[in-house]
C-alpha cells in the first residue's frame, strides 16, 4: 500500500467511532526507547541494555495492540487511555484533575455525583499510578532476588533465587510497557482533554474545528515527522524525585491539558500540514515530555523500591540489599 493510500486510510477511520489511539505504534515505541536509552547507570544493566530497550519500546504498544479482544476487555480497559479534562478544572463537572480522589472507587464515586462516570470520563491518572506502583514492587522484589542469589551459598536455592530474578524481569519490562504506553497518552493533549475529536458540543468563540482531528494529528503527522532523534534531543533534565506518586501524575496531566488550546490554534493556522515547522515542533515536543516523564517516573520507583517491604513475612528491601537479613524465605514462601 502506497503511502497516500495509508494516509487516505486513517482519515477515513477517524470518522468511525472507534476507541482512541495516542501517537500510534510508532509514536509509543519511541517513548519507551527513548525513556529507556535515557535511563541512568544506577538502574539495573539488563533495563539500559539493547534488548531491554527494544522490549519497552515493543511492548509500550501492547494496551492498543490488545484492543478489540471482546467486549468486557475493551468496556474494562479502553477508558485507561483517556481522561476528559474540561475548561474549569473538572473531568466532566466532576472532581477536579488538580485534586484526584484517592482511589477509582471513590473517583467514580465522585463522578456519578454528578452525572457521569469512569467509563465516560476515563481513568488515566489511576491507570498511570497503578502500573507505577506495580513497578514499584517488580524492582523491590528484583532487589531482594538479586541480593539473596549473589550471597546464596545452597546451590538448590541458588538456583531458585536465579529462575524467580529472570522471571521478575520478564515482569518488569511487561509492567514498563503498560506504564510507558499510559504515560505516553497522557503527553498527548487530545487524551486529556474533552475536545478529544475535534471541539466537541462546547461553546466555540475561536472558531476552533470540529473536524474528527485525534487520528490525522498522531497517526499520521507525529508518526511521519517526528523521529527519535529528535525526541532524544528535546528530552528535559532528569527529575526522578517529585512528591507523592498521585500529585506528580496530576501535575503532568495538567500540562498536557494546557495543550489542548495551543493543539487547535496550531490546526486553525494550518500547522499540521506535511513539514510545517511549528507542527513538527509541537509533536516533537509533546513526544518528548512523554519520554522525559516515563524516564523520571522508572527512576523514581527504582529509589521507591528500596522503602518497602515485600513477602511473606514481610521483609525490608533495603535490609534485604545490605545484607541484615536474608529474605530468602520472604521470596519462596511468600504471598
Amino acid at each position: 500500500m502506497k503511502l497516500n493510500a495509508v494516509r487516505l486510510a486513517v482519515l477515513l477511520l477517524a470518522a468511525l467511532p472507534a476507541p482512541a489511539f495516542a501517537w500510534s505504534n510508532p509514536g509509543h515505541r519511541m517513548i519507551g526507547q527513548e525513556a529507556a536509552r535515557a535511563l541512568p547507570p544506577t538502574l539495573p544493566a539488563f533495563l539500559r541494555s539493547p534488548a531491554g530497550i527494544e522490549a519497552i519500546g515493543e511492548l509500550s504498544r501492547e494496551p492498543d495492540r490488545s484492543k478489540a479482544s471482546g467486549r468486557v476487555h475493551g468496556s474494562n480497559l479502553d477508558p485507561a487511555h483517556f481522561v476528559d479534562y474540561e475548561e474549569d478544572g473538572r473531568i466532566l463537572g466532576g472532581p477536579m484533575l488538580s485534586a484526584l480522589p484517592p482511589t477509582r472507587a471513590a473517583y467514580e464515586t465522585a463522578l456519578r455525583a454528578a452525572g457521569q462516570d469512569s467509563w465516560k470520563a476515563g481513568y488515566l491518572p489511576y491507570a498511570i499510578i497503578e502500573k507505577y506502583q506495580q513497578l514499584v514492587t517488580d524492582m523491590g522484589y528484583w532487589r531482594m532476588g538479586m541480593a539473596a542469589e549473589t550471597r546464596e551459598k545452597n546451590k538448590a536455592r541458588r538456583t531458585w533465587l536465579h529462575a524467580d530474578r529472570l522471571r521478575r524481569e520478564q515482569l518488569m519490562l511487561v509492567t514498563l510497557g503498560y506504564l510507558a504506553h499510559y504515560v505516553g497518552d497522557g503527553s498527548q493533549p487530545l487524551h486529556v482533554s474533552a475536545h478529544y475529536n475535534g471541539w466537541g458540543d462546547y461553546p466555540n468563540p475561536n472558531g476552533y474545528t470540529t473536524a474528527k482531528i485525534h487520528a490525522p494529528f498522531e497517526d499520521v503527522f507525529a508518526a511521519e515527522n517526528v523521529t527519535p532523534a529528535m525526541i532524544r534531543a528535546n528530552l528535559s533534565p532528569l527529575k526522578p524525585s517529585a512528591g507523592p506518586i498521585e500529585a506528580r501524575v496530576s501535575s503532568y496531566l495538567l500540562v498536557a491539558g494546557r495543550q489542548v488550546v495551543p493543539l487547535y490554534e496550531l490546526e486553525k493556522a494550518g500547522a499540521f500540514t506535511p513539514g510545517d515547522a511549528r507542527g513538527v515542533a509541537f509533536a516533537t515536543q509533546r513526544l518528548a515530555a512523554g519520554a522525559s516523564e516515563l524516564r523520571d517516573l522508572i527512576a523514581q520507583a527504582w529509589d521507591e523500591s528500596l522503602t518497602v517491604k515485600l513477602g511473606w513475612p514481610p521483609a525490608s528491601v533495603a535490609d534485604s540489599v545490605s545484607g541484615k537479613v536474608d529474605p530468602y524465605d520472604s521470596l519462596f514462601s511468600g504471598r
